[in-house]
Formats: C-alpha cells, sequence, structure tokens
C-alpha cells in the first residue's frame, strides 16, 4: 500500500527532504509561538502570519504562504503533521523535489486565497490543510485517471480520507471548509499541469 511508511528514520530522511523540511518548519514554527504567547493567541498568530481575511492583512500576500505553517493548538499540529509524512512522500517521490515544493506551497497559497476571497465572515486562519487537502486531489487524480498507479488499497484508503474530512469539514466548527475545496482545486489543476513527466 502506497501510504505505508516502511522507511528507518535515516532512509526517510535521505529520500523525502521537502517534505522534511515542511515538517520541521511546521515544528519549529510551533514551538516558536509557545514561547511568545502560545499558538491559539491570536496576537501571536498574527505577529507570525496567520491569514486575515479583512484589511489591511488581506494585502500582506505574504501571509498566504506563512499561513500555511502555522497550527492553532497541538491538536491541529498533530493531525496536519501526520497527515504529511503520511501522504506527502509518495508525491515527493512522484513529482520530484522541485515541482512538489511548487505544487505544495500553490496548494496552500490557493486555499488561503480562495478563504480570503469568497469567505463572507471575518476570520483568522492558518493551517497547512489547504496544501494538504492539495496532496490528496493529486491522489484522486491518480485514482480515476491514472489508476494503474495505485494499488485498490491505496485508492480506496484517500477515497475513505478524502470523504471523511469533507464531512468532517462540513459539520465541525470552526474550520476552513472553502480553504480545503481551494487548496483541492488548485491541486487538481497543478497535478493536471505536472503529471506530464509521469
Amino acid at each position: 500500500m502506497l501510504f505505508l511508511r516502511y522507511e528507518n528514520f535515516k532512509q526517510y530522511l535521505r529520500l523525502y527532504p521537502i517534505t522534511v523540511l515542511i515538517l520541521c518548519i511546521n515544528i519549529g514554527l510551533f514551538i516558536a509561538m509557545a514561547l511568545q504567547g502560545g499558538s491559539q493567541n491570536q496576537a501571536t498568530l498574527l505577529k507570525f502570519g496567520a491569514m486575515v481575511n479583512e484589511a489591511p492583512y488581506i494585502s500582506d500576500y505574504w501571509r498566504y504562504i506563512a499561513a500555511c505553517f502555522l497550527h492553532i493548538g497541538f491538536d491541529h499540529l498533530l493531525f496536519n503533521c501526520f497527515s504529511i509524512f503520511v501522504f506527502a512522500p509518495p508525491l515527493e517521490r512522484l513529482l520530484g523535489k522541485t515541482q512538489y515544493l511548487v505544487f505544495y506551497l500553490g496548494c496552500g497559497f490557493a486555499g488561503n486565497a480562495a478563504s480570503a476571497l469568497l469567505s463572507s465572515d471575518v476570520h483568522m486562519s492558518a493551517g497547512a490543510s489547504g496544501a494538504i487537502y492539495g496532496i490528496y486531489a493529486a491522489f484522486i487524480y491518480l485514482g480515476v485517471f491514472r489508476r494503474h498507479l495505485l494499488d485498490e488499497a491505496s485508492r480506496k484508503t484517500i477515497y475513505t480520507v478524502v470523504g471523511l474530512g469533507v464531512v468532517y469539514s462540513l459539520v465541525m466548527p470552526q474550520i476552513n471548509f472553502i480553504g480545503h475545496l481551494g487548496g483541492f482545486a488548485a491541486g487538481l489543476l497543478l497535478f493536471r499541469i505536472m503529471k506530464s513527466r509521469i
């Protein structure tokens, strides 16, 4: 099954350097925020680059990327880092380091942009979910259009994860569904563009 991680620690570091870098940035920034007020403190989040969809912050375009590496509370960090740890490595190997990094940041940016432009209520948001849903979208694309590249167990796993994620996003309060949807749509588009090397 594609999403089972068989590598030891050294192999994981060597095979998936961009994924490791992303995880380290997520954890490092979480620790930094914890030392400067806490990851659930709005002033601290704003200082580190959380998204706010009103002026003047909506024009701070660096936030559209920075917010992808910030997490609100330990549970948020743990869930997203676990998703990256499990699902990102096969995509990094498939796309290569440079394209994978562009893909990840592009999906994260698109998720935050969708949230900023399409949400009706003013809110602060942060997290890697837009990028993660972009990764899910890449595997959904493979499952539908390149079925030979995904074994049956992997297809069932990604369909189940995305299905549960959609339900969870809709029923749970304070979940940025528009950000998830924006990242997913970007993932489909970017992967379609990048798939020519596969």
